[in-house]
């Protein structure tokens, strides 16, 4: 008899299993998938309308659960519970292709005329595959169970060990807001099993976010099947600050998207170049919010700065900034400010200046509370150095002069070009991205394209030979 194995969500609060779960067997992941599967005929036979209340009474649910939820996540993956949460962002998206979703799958009609009917109709690809990742489990998750739902699709949700209730809390919302329970489901799966269901084409679509090296495993499992694989792999998103940029606000909103999560966040910032003439001071600002942080137990709602989700992610950080350290570069921040800082998953945030594109630092990415700061003479500089990565989310520009933003914008490979702000997912835009940050596109109306396919109708109305 094959053995059990446990999924254990490790809490990086004190390092114990804080929930664990036996993995599904094989013969019960395909079971489950069998069910998702038919179930979805009668699921998308109902008015696309029903089927959107259905989705927005889940969320609704779900943002009944928050005050239970909010200490889980603290407690899986360290965000202090001072934040509340992820509620708002799941609301906001969720409602927003909620919103959209009649215009959005509606037919394009080519012709209506005596003699024919010409139409393309989006159609539901069928069963998808929606892998989250734990930094922001429900409002990452949700981008594709949303819209993938609406639009006709049942969904099968494996959660990340890291935070392995959000599943739960997930299915439980939607099911009792009255989303049939084969219809949506959470499965506890190991990497095994989830390979073994891909490679079998169990899936029409599969959205997975994640490491890069997690999605070169997806895609390997997924090669030959011709499954549909949307991608999220991270991300090294630049801010670039202008001279003409406001400097508090440059400073106070690139420093947040730099270090909050701890750093743990696909779209945050981690690394700036500065205009010569406003770095020292943009410096000064920098170090003056980071030094504001309170870094310690996440449950206590004095602390704004929580452990890293897992010793190794905050050992990966230490590393990057110990290369930087010998290559020259100089720490803004004192580890003495923050004794929580225990060698393990609670990690001292840290500025780096005088780095180069040479420290890992500024080419790997880090997702943890470091930064590196450069000085740039001109946007020419500023733009070579930018786009000198294998990623590309989203770059953050800041200026008064949105004609100069666009501009620079179009020259820089990325998903999504910012001005004056950072770090936000606007669910009416495409969340997509370039290089090794991956493919395909979440949220807005080319979201609902990406769940769907097209299907042409060529209707013609007479039995005659002539066309």
């Amino acid at each position: 008899m094959a053995m059990t194995t446990l999924i254990k969500c490790i809490s990086p609060i004190d390092g114990s299993v804080y929930v664990e779960r036996p993995a599904m067997s094989a013969d019960e992941a395909k079971s489950a998938v069998a069910a998702a599967r038919a179930a979805q005929k009668e699921w998308a036979a109902r008015q696309l309308s029903e089927r959107i209340e259905l989705v927005r009474g889940g969320i609704k649910r779900l943002g009944e659960l928050n005050d239970e939820i909010v200490p889980e996540l603290a407690h899986m993956m360290g965000r202090p519970v001072c934040y509340g949460g992820e509620f708002g962002g799941v609301n906001e998206r969720a409602s927003h292709m909620a919103d959209i979703a009649i215009e959005a799958l509606k037919p394009i009609i080519v012709e209506t005329s005596d003699a024919f009917e010409r139409r393309i109709e989006r159609e539901p690809h069928g069963l998808v595959f929606v892998i989250a990742p734990w930094n922001y489990p429900y409002m990452t998750a949700i981008n594709t169970i949303a819209p993938a739902l609406i639009a006709g699709n049942t969904v099968v949700l494996k959660a990340a060990s890291q935070t392995l209730l959000t599943g739960e809390r997930l299915a439980q919302a939607f099911h009792e807001a009255g989303v049939p329970r084969d219809v949506f489901q959470n499965l506890i799966l190991d990497h095994a099993t989830t390979s073994q269901l891909i490679e079998a084409r169990s899936f029409n679509f599969i959205n997975f976010t994640g490491s890069v090296g997690a999605g070169r495993v997806i895609e390997r499992a997924a090669a030959g099947t011709f499954t549909g694989v949307g991608l999220e792999l991270g991300g090294k998103d630049p801010g670039y600050v202008m001279e003409d940029a406001d400097l508090e606000a440059a400073a106070g909103t690139l420093i947040d998207g730099a270090m909050f999560n701890s750093g743990q966040s696909c779209c945050g910032i981690e690394r700036i170049y500065v205009t010569a003439s406003l770095y020292d001071a943009f410096v000064e600002k920098a170090v003056a919010i980071v030094s504001d942080y309170k870094l310690g137990d996440p449950l206590d709602q004095e602390t704004t700065m929580g452990p890293m989700a897992h010793k190794r992610f905050a050992d990966e950080v230490r590393g990057q900034i110990d290369d930087a350290l010998a290559k020259g570069a100089k720490a803004h921040i004192d580890k003495a400010l923050y004794p929580a800082d225990d060698g393990g998953a609670y990690l001292a945030p840290q500025i780096l200046t005088n780095v180069s594109h040479e420290c890992r630092v500024m080419r790997e990415e880090s997702f943890g509370p470091v930064v590196g700061i450069m000085k740039v003479e001109d946007d020419a500089e500023a733009l070579a150095l930018m786009n000198d990565s294998d990623f590309g989310l989203t770059a953050s520009l800041w200026t008064a002069d949105t004609a100069r933003a666009a501009r620079l914008g179009a020259q820089i490979e990325t998903g999504t070009v910012f001005q004056n702000r950072a770090d936000y997912l606007d669910p009416a835009l495409c969340w997509t991205g370039a290089k090794d940050t991956g493919r395909g596109g979440a949220l807005s109306v080319i979201g609902f394209q990406n769940l769907t396919r097209p299907k042409s109708y060529h209707l013609k109305k007479s039995l005659g030979l002539k066309a």
